[in-house]
């Protein structure tokens, strides 16, 4: 038996202690874990877009999300752990939470973030939108 598990990803250290929690499930799993990493793009101001190629726009989003995605994608390879990668453009925590629902993941993991304000103090904005826009489980890692 497999689960899925979707692990968001923007690069940060927060997103990267998600990943080592991720290491540490999958290690003492006893069922296979299937990892999907994923980093979601926003799209370019339309100021921008519509003087530049849509093949251009797409190489910049898929240039910057492998950048955010490489030192995730570091960890799960020396760690052993299999995993797809996808990036992905669009407003942040519905693109995540649809992307869970379209891929039947069972379950969302993601780093917290600090903000400083009463509403993030513990969790950051997309952190709190995606736990409100899902049903799923969501695992939020200090």
């Amino acid at each position: 038996m497999t689960t899925r598990w979707l692990l968001p990803v923007d690069g940060s250290l927060p997103a990267l202690r998600a990943v080592d929690h991720v290491i540490g499930e999958a290690r003492s799993s006893p069922i296979g874990l299937d990892i999907l990493l994923l980093n979601v793009q926003h799209p370019l101001p339309s100021d921008i877009s519509r003087f530049v190629s849509p093949a251009v726009v797409h190489d910049y989003h898929r240039e910057t999300g492998d950048t955010a995605l490489a030192a995730a994608r570091a960890r799960l390879e020396a760690a052993g752990i299999g995993h797809a990668v996808h990036v992905l453009t669009g407003e942040v925590a519905p693109t995540i939470v649809d992307f869970a629902h379209e891929h039947d993941c069972g379950l969302i993991v993601m780093g917290a973030r600090g903000l400083g304000t009463v509403a993030g103090l513990l969790l950051g904005s997309v952190t709190q939108r995606v736990i409100h826009l899902t049903d799923l489980p969501v695992v939020v890692v200090k």
